[in-house]
């Protein structure tokens, strides 16, 4: 499904903007409309972060920019709490923005895109707090083109190794 949206993005909305469209979240914004938070690049070289509105006419797709911030001006991520699993998070501009993604894989993969991206083109110190860096960062072991299946590849490695704890027998 989300396949078939990033390609019905990409055709009707960054296409013709001449942008390439390299990540996608839905987020909660509004209890009507869907929302979709977006990490393209200009030809240019210029990576954008895109607040995208999502609706039918009929039964033709609609897409409407709503906001539209330069990696450049943004100064941090705040995921809230990286202790917990919450799809909560700030963006930090000259205003902050609280956003609430579809779920906690979506928003880390959101985060791993912008500071992949940020490493791509920007190079600047870019401040991404209150996430497990383990799932942010390219050089960690658990790093992957899989994106959302890496938290739940570490989760099933913890689950197995609590069952196999408890399996183990006690001394007396």
């Amino acid at each position: 499904m989300s396949s078939l949206v990033k390609e019905d993005l990409e055709k009707k909305l960054f296409k013709p903007l001449s942008q390439n469209l390299y990540e996608f979240i839905e987020i909660e914004f509004s209890v009507q409309d869907r929302y979709y938070l977006c990490v393209s690049v200009t030809k240019s070289e210029e990576v954008k972060i895109i607040m995208v509105k999502h609706y039918r006419i009929g039964l033709d797709e609609k897409y409407e920019v709503t906001k539209k911030w330069s990696l450049n001006d943004l100064q941090m991520i705040d995921g809230k709490e990286a202790d917990t699993d919450n799809p909560f998070f700030d963006l930090h501009f000259k205003k902050v923005y609280s956003l609430e993604a579809y779920s906690c894989a979506s928003k880390y993969a959101f985060a791993r895109t912008v500071n992949k991206l940020n490493h791509a083109y920007l190079k600047k110190d870019l401040q991404i707090v209150n996430f497990d860096s383990t799932y942010i960062n390219d050089d960690s072991i658990w790093s992957s083109n899989n994106k959302d299946c890496l938290v739940l590849m570490r989760i099933c490695f913890y689950a197995f190794n609590l069952v196999c704890l408890s399996l183990c027998p006690l001394p007396l």
